[in-house]
């Protein structure tokens, strides 16, 4: 199933600077919250293509999500939380 819009990520690296903040992403913390595959310099991911299963965000929505929001609902939700994490 291919959803669209595709979900607006503006590659700003936000919810890889932060992965402290969520039990779900936890595991990735190099020490200091920040994703161990989180290139700094660049602001990819070493690891885009195998990346975990909770960071790709249309399989999350399909598999955990799809069955209490809409896909538009669930951007709008994610996008809130991006602008959050922007800031801090």
């Amino acid at each position: 199933m291919t959803l669209t819009p595709e979900f607006p990520c503006n590659q700003c690296g936000a919810c890889c600077r932060h992965v402290d903040r969520a039990s779900e992403t936890q595991f990735l913390d190099r020490g200091d919250g920040i994703c161990r595959h989180y290139q700094m310099e660049t602001k990819l991911c070493a690891v885009y293509e195998t990346r975990p299963l909770i960071c790709q965000v249309e399989k999350q929505y399909q598999l955990n999500y799809q069955q209490h929001y809409s896909w538009q609902e669930f951007i709008t939700l994610n996008r809130e939380a991006c602008l959050i994490l922007e800031k801090l």
